[in-house]
């Protein structure tokens, strides 16, 4: 089981600790005085933690310290200057379109690793997940949530877009509509409420998130892992396939993993 406090960290800094115990990494956001803000070297430190995994993991438990999962980005990048050594939002608008989109690339990279097929994602959601922190949390295959949760998506409010791939997340898990409201009303989703749409898998006292997160983890590992990167792989394709390549591709996995029991694979 994994111990959050004492495990030796792979790595921790820019806000960013990555622990691993076994077949278990645990990801933990690591500034609770500003409840977890984001900003682009936090973001740059989780890619290296996605980069930094041990072959060996199987699960991933992405958690922030603190009252609050992660409140969004760091107010700082709204200030004429931005960050020290970062472009600001002006730089940005004043940069090719080239420029602009291999930026906003790079910090997405951030986002995009927790659903890789050889690993299952977690976040352990607790107060505040608002923009960035939402999508974030999205970024993650399952999501297991306190009970003071408070989802929000701001940024058309503040004139921007989700751009940190929580679209295609929140759209699968709830549906356009409901997305298209979620966004442009900027509105909180609580714990309820979350669970009822799909956001959360499991809804828990803020005091048992850790455990209840530990407890998912565990149950996942169960499996053969062959088994589970094969699953998630079919689970992950299915929208994009119809029902007939669908069919196709759960045969083709089928067959790999009968031939691998039969010691007959690759």
């Amino acid at each position: 089981m994994t111990t959050f406090e004492n495990t030796e960290p792979v790595f921790e800094k820019d806000g960013v600790r990555l622990t691993v115990e076994d077949a278990v990494a645990t990801v933990t956001l690591t500034n609770p005085a500003k409840r977890n803000a984001q900003t682009p070297a936090l973001w740059r430190a989780l890619t290296e933690a996605g980069r930094s995994l041990p072959g060996s993991v199987r699960v991933v438990i992405l958690r922030g310290e603190g009252q609050s999962f992660s409140a969004g980005l760091d107010r700082q990048a709204f200030t004429p200057e931005g960050f020290d050594g970062e472009p600001s939002f002006l730089d940005m608008a004043r940069g090719s379109d080239a420029d602009l989109d291999a930026l906003i690339a790079a910090y997405q990279e951030a986002f995009t690793w927790w659903r890789r097929n050889d690993i299952v994602s977690i976040a352990a959601v607790q107060g505040h997940a608002i923009g960035a922190g939402f999508q974030l949390a999205l970024a993650c295959d399952l999501r297991v949530v306190a009970d003071d949760v408070q989802f929000a998506m701001r940024e058309t409010s503040l004139g921007l877009v989700p751009d940190l791939t929580g679209t295609h997340p929140l759209v699968s898990l709830v549906g356009y509509a409901r997305a298209l409201e979620i966004c442009a009303t900027g509105r909180f989703v609580h714990a309820g409420e979350a669970e009822r749409i799909g956001l959360a898998n499991i809804v828990v006292p803020a005091a048992e998130l850790d455990a209840a997160a530990q407890d998912l983890s565990a149950a996942l590992l169960a499996a053969p892992r062959a088994a589970v990167v094969e699953t998630k792989a079919l689970l992950r394709g299915a929208g994009e396939r119809s029902y007939e390549e669908q069919r196709a591709a759960e045969r083709a996995a089928q067959g790999r993993r009968l031939r691998d029991l039969a010691g007959l694979g690759d």
